[in-house]
């Protein structure tokens, strides 16, 4: 029987391989079925690979939402995970990971290995047991980081308001499965991996996936584009950005050979 109170957790994310525990009133209803369970439920299964809702945690038990939930991958551990879920262990700055071992079978499936990470000199970065709300991006998404990550964010928006600058969070985390996804439905549309490696960072090798990343826009300025280091926005962030721990991961000439991200700051503190 679980207790009632700590599962009152209503801006924490909790990741496991391949299934997130959502907050279901930071979930979209697709249906008027979706609706009505989401208004009940605490928490929602929601499949990584595709989004698909997986069960409902209501105050009577759980309620799957798709056929034969428990042969669904993963679902044991997402399970225990939602059994032992208390307030005490999702705190602080010391997050755990999760490990790497499914995606490097995945990398290795899309013909990657080891030698992608030796020519870029990027490490495989591993995804965060949980992440915490950090308010929505531009397009009203919830906006995922790690804690510490998310309370930076939180006061360098302020700082930047004080000073009439508007900073508007375009992404923030990224799990490795959306990632591969872009892999899997270019790949289907007939692109080989070395073009798809052109334009996409090889999936696990993203800073976002650290929950520490995010890309960030201003109003009236198209996302993502390097005209952003024309803006006040850009200028005010490398005056100020330090200050709350974050700083420009890709350069101009940056010794990774990914091209030149203006938008793109990592928190690199803790």
């Amino acid at each position: 029987m679980r207790s009632q109170a700590p599962l009152l957790i209503k801006t924490i994310l909790i990741n496991t391989p391949e299934i997130e525990l959502w907050p279901s009133a930071l979930l979209l209803a697709r249906s008027n079925a979706d609706a009505r369970i989401l208004s009940r439920a605490r928490r929602v299964l929601r499949r990584k690979r595709d989004g698909r809702f997986l069960a409902a945690d209501l105050p009577e038990g759980l309620q799957g939402l798709v056929p034969r939930l428990m042969r669904e991958p993963g679902i044991d551990a997402a399970l225990d995970v939602l059994d032992a879920m208390t307030t005490r262990h999702l705190r602080g700055d010391r997050i755990a990971e999760l490990p790497l071992d499914r995606l490097q079978d995945r990398l290795h499936q899309l013909g990657l290995d080891d030698g992608y990470g030796e020519r870029t000199g990027l490490p495989l970065v591993a995804e965060p047991e949980w992440l915490g709300f950090a308010g929505f991006d531009r397009y009203r998404r919830p906006l995922w980081l790690v804690d510490p990550a998310a309370r930076a964010w939180a006061h360098m928006h302020e700082g930047a308001l004080r000073d009439d600058v508007v900073l508007e969070a375009i992404s923030g985390y990224r799990s490795h499965d959306y990632q591969l996804g872009i892999f899997e439905r270019k790949l289907a549309r007939g692109q080989s991996v070395d073009e798809i490696l052109t334009v996409n960072a090889a999936p696990g090798y993203s800073e976002h996936h650290s929950g520490r990343a995010l890309d960030i826009g201003t109003p009236d300025e198209p996302p993502a584009e390097e005209s952003f280091e024309r803006t006040p926005a850009f200028a005010w962030l490398c005056d100020n950005a330090g200050a709350y721990g974050f700083v420009m991961s890709y350069p101009r000439g940056n010794p990774h050979g990914i091209v030149y991200e203006p938008w793109h700051w990592c928190f690199s503190q803790g």
